[in-house]
C-alpha cells in the first residue's frame, strides 16, 4: 500500500503510533512524507533517525528541512572556527525562534557521525516525487511551484521555487494528475476543521500537528484517511 503524510515536525511518537495504526509493513508498503520533518516538535532528531533507517519511507523536502540544512551547516562552520555568512547570526536567531530550537538542541546532543548523517539525510531529500497508483498519477511536494505552467520542467527549478508559492486549492493545475501537498493548514480551507482537504485536483495534508492539531495520513489505493 502507498501512504502519504506531511508536516511531522519532530513528533516521533505520533509518527510511530500512525505506523502501528496502519500496520505499516516494511516489505509491502511505502510512505511518502511531504516535508517539514524537523522543528517545533519534541524529537526532530529521533524522527530523522527513524525515517533514515526505513528504506520504504521516502522524504520530500519542506522549507523547514531546507532551512535546517543551512543553519546546521553554518553552525558546523562556526564550531570549526570559520566565519559564517554576515546574515547567519540573524538567520539562526529567526530559525530558532520559529521552531528550530528543538532541532538545534537535538542535533547538538548527537555524536559527530550522527550529526553528519543528519545533514546528509536532510540534504539529499528530493523536492518532489511523481508516483502512479492504480493507474492514477500524483505529483507529491511540500508547498507549491513558483510561476507554474503545466509544461514546466520541474528539474530546472531552484529549491526556493518550491517554497515561495503555495498551491491554490481552487486552481486546476493538471487535467490528468493530482497534486498532493502539505504546508498549507487544512483548517484554513476547510472551515476550521483539521481534516484532509480536497481541492480542484489537489489534496492538502497538513492537519496542524506542529501547532497542536493532528497527523493525517492518506492511503492512495482506496483513499482511506487515518488520523492520530
Amino acid at each position: 500500500m502507498t501512504y502519504v503524510v506531511s508536516n511531522l515536525h519532530g513528533h516521533l511518537e505520533e509518527y510511530k503510533t500512525l505506523l502501528q495504526t496502519i500496520s505499516f509493513n516494511a516489505d509491502r508498503d511505502v510512505m511518502y512524507v511531504l516535508g517539514d520533518i524537523v522543528d517545533y516538535g519534541p524529537d526532530p532528531m529521533g524522527l530523522v533517525e527513524d525515517m533514515s533507517y526505513r528504506l520504504n519511507v521516502y522524504p520530500i523536502a519542506g522549507e523547514h528541512d531546507f532551512t535546517a540544512v543551512k543553519m546546521l551547516t553554518g553552525y558546523e562552520k562556526m564550531q570549526a572556527g570559520q566565519t559564517p555568512d554576515e546574515n547567519f547570526v540573524s538567520d539562526m536567531t529567526e530559525w530558532v525562534q520559529d521552531g528550530g530550537r528543538t532541532t538545534l538542541e537535538g542535533y547538538r546532543a548527537l555524536d559527530k557521525d550522527m550529526q553528519e548523517g543528519v545533514i546528509d539525510y536532510l540534504s539529499d531529500m528530493p523536492l518532489y516525487e511523481e508516483v502512479t497508483v492504480n493507474g492514477k498519477d500524483y505529483l507529491l511536494l511540500h508547498q507549491g511551484i513558483y510561476d507554474f505552467t503545466p509544461d514546466l520542467e520541474l528539474d530546472w527549478l531552484e529549491p526556493e521555487d518550491f517554497f515561495s508559492e503555495s498551491i491554490d486549492p481552487t486552481a486546476k493545475y493538471f487535467e490528468d494528475k493530482t497534486i498532493i501537498c502539505g504546508h498549507t493548514p487544512t483548517s484554513e480551507a476547510n472551515g476550521g476543521a483539521d481534516r484532509i482537504f480536497y481541492g480542484n485536483g489537489t489534496i492538502f495534508m497538513d492537519c496542524g500537528l506542529g501547532r497542536g492539531g493532528r497527523l493525517a495520513c492518506l492511503r492512495l489505493e482506496d483513499g482511506k484517511e487515518f488520523y492520530v
